[in-house]
């Protein structure tokens, strides 16, 4: 069973792990990175690292530093495409199984995008890399120089990973992450304050989808807007419906008095 915790170092990390490194304003990626890439070697894993050639070279020397031969790196045409990352990344977890590996650890540097709708895709992509960790048993860490984000866009970037190592910024309000095939567990609080992410999360979460599973037994508290939000999410696409399982009884009963119960919404909350 997954759950979403705080890792001190990089050194923590496990199996199925999809992990935030919110880099410290003086953090050099390619040293501080160094351990967790070593760490592949120690363990049998193949590391991927989702950048340039020429951003990934100080990682991938071979042995005289004691660093992995064991890598490759994804210089993809265009690295805020969801679907060509997500091919490419289960593409090498195919092939490193066939090798005799434990598993993949990838390691990428976001950046900010520049193009329309690049935070919305960014979410997406996060979501599906969480889903890929859950399923395969693949760590991924994705590095955030947070003097290079809004404040704003990061939180949300940060909401759709179940870990987080580095500088100690708040813990976000909720977390978002995969148990399963289009299934989501949602830990936290969702109130005013983060109802558009978690609305932005359903939203990416829909995408390719018909039907989008929440299990809310660790949610702590979901206000009207939160409310508000998840239905507003089922309701964005045609023909979707979200199912919320394992609502507690406060939440179920907010539902209800809120009206949404029996509004015929394509949004179905049970215990």
């Amino acid at each position: 069973m997954r759950t979403a915790r705080a890792l001190a170092t990089l050194d923590e990390v496990e199996l199925g792990d999809h992990v935030c490194w919110r880099m410290d304003p003086s953090a050099a990626f390619l040293t501080d990175a160094r351990a967790y890439v070593a760490d592949g070697a120690l363990y049998g894993d193949k590391l991927v690292f989702v950048a340039s050639a020429r951003g990934a070279s100080g990682l991938t020397r071979p042995a005289p530093d004691g660093l992995p031969p064991a890598s490759v790196v994804l210089d993809l045409p265009d690295h805020a495409d969801t679907e060509s990352v997500l091919a490419a990344v289960r593409r090498e977890a195919r092939t490193a199984a066939r090798q005799g590996f434990r598993s993949v650890r990838v390691l990428t540097e976001r950046l900010p995008a520049t193009a329309p709708g690049g935070a919305e895709e960014l979410l997406a992509q996060e979501l599906k890399l969480d889903e890929f960790a859950s399923e395969s048993g693949a760590i991924v860490v994705c590095a955030f120089r947070p003097s290079l984000w809004d404040a704003p866009t990061l939180e949300r970037a940060a909401c759709m990973h179940p870990h987080e190592t580095g500088t100690r910024a708040p813990r976000p309000a909720f977390r978002m992450f995969s148990t399963g095939a289009d299934r989501w567990s949602v830990d936290g609080v969702i109130d005013s304050e983060c109802a558009s992410a978690f609305n932005a999360a359903l939203r990416a979460a829909m995408r390719h989808t018909a039907e989008v599973r929440l299990q809310f037994a660790t949610l702590g508290m979901i206000d009207a807007a939160g409310m508000h939000a998840l239905v507003d999410a089922a309701r964005h696409l045609p023909g979707r419906r979200i199912d919320v399982e394992g609502a507690n009884e406060t939440v179920r009963l907010c539902w209800e008095l809120a009206g949404y119960a029996d509004a015929g919404l394509p949004v179905v909350m049970t215990s």
